[in-house]
Formats: C-alpha cells, structure tokens, sequence
C-alpha cells in the first residue's frame, strides 16, 4: 500500500493526514479522561454522600452552601453571593473540608489585658461573660489560658464552643462574645491597653535639652 501511495505521490498527504488524526485522537482522549474523571467521581458521591444539598463546605479556598449536585460538577453558592462550579474530581480527591457534618465550632477567643489587673479576676469575670452566649454548647466547658507575657499586655485565649449551623450563626456567636466581653471588663475596671512603641529619634541629648528649654 505505501509503495503504491509512493507512486501516485498520495503517501506525504496520507502520512499527514494521520498524523494529524493522531495527535486529534490523543487530545480528545485527554479530555474525554478528564470527563470520565468527574463522572467516575459524581457516581461515587451520589453513594458515598460526602455532602449533599445545602450542607456548608470548603473546597480550594471556596465556603459556601452546596446548591446543585450532578454526575461532573457540584456549584456552591459563596457568602459574597458567587456561584462556584467545582469538578467533582476535585471535589472527591481535593482536601474538602464539610462544616454541617460537624454541626459545632470553637470560637478562639485572644484578648489582652494590663499588666496592672487582678488575673485572677480577669479569669472569672471573662467566664462569666461567656456563659450565656447564643448558641454555646453548655456540655462544652469555658476554657481560659493565659498564654504570653505580651509587649504591653499579658494575653489569654478564651475557647468557646457553640453550634454550627451556617457562618452567619458562627459569627453572629463571635460578635457576642466579643460585645460581652468588653461590656464586662468596662464595668470591673479591667483594660485591654493599647499597643506602646517607644520612638527612637537618634536625637542627642543636647538637642533634647534645647527642645525640653
């Protein structure tokens, strides 16, 4: 068959024609693996449920409520209101983080306070503010530590735990936590200071003394 190709100069158009068709052939096998891919891994999340409908996920820096499910895409709905489709490849082999299958969240709470106060006091009062916050999980303790001797405060953190049904929640839990904390400290007296930065003019002392006179 080339010989006879060869003869009627058909053999350069024939040969090319086919390497054409191969390289064709090779990227349309590319694409349908990477279609077979995410199908593959939509059966395998309609029987396995990592997440389902309105569940509150994390994929590739993406939260927000899983709206639509099909057999090579999954869309979440983000909380700036975007509509992001995400391969299903990527939704069952990428680190996926589910936060309706664990309805529960830590708040971490860091707050720093004088040098001057009471800690023990501080310890007690702080605990007090947090007790009654919306949403705490009351099986849950309040636990403090005090962690640093800071640059113009000693710090602690405050670990509350509270339910999670949606970020709003979540935050909305912070915010109190937050506005308890602070009304409660005003009314026993304990500051959270600001930061202090000494300034180091380079200036000598004799023109300190000229300014100071």
């Amino acid at each position: 068959v080339a010989a006879a190709l060869s003869v009627i100069k058909l053999d350069k158009a024939v040969y090319s024609l086919l390497a054409g068709a191969g390289v064709i052939g090779l990227a349309l096998g590319f694409a349908f693996q990477e279609i077979a891919s995410n199908f593959i891994a939509g059966v395998l999340i309609a029987f396995t449920k990592p997440y389902k409908i309105g569940d509150i996920v994390e994929v590739k820096g993406h939260v927000g409520e899983v709206h639509t499910i099909d057999l090579r895409t999954t869309a979440i709905e983000t909380y700036q209101g975007l509509d992001v489709i995400v391969p299903n490849k990527e939704m069952f082999t990428q680190l996926m983080i589910n936060y309706s299958a664990t309805p529960k969240r830590r708040i971490d709470l860091n707050i720093g306070v004088s040098y001057s106060s009471d800690l023990e006091l501080v310890e007690k009062v702080t605990r007090d503010a947090l007790e009654d916050v919306s949403g705490r999980i009351n099986s849950k303790p309040i636990d403090i530590f005090y962690r640093e001797f800071g640059d113009s405060s000693i710090n602690l953190i405050a670990h509350v735990w509270v339910r999670y049904p949606g970020n709003r929640a979540f935050y909305q839990s912070l915010h109190e936590c937050i506005m308890r904390v602070k009304k409660a400290y005003d009314q026993h007296g304990i500051t959270i200071p600001f930061p202090i930065r000494t300034l180091d003019l380079g200036l000598s002392h004799e023109i300190l003394k000229d300014v100071a006179s």
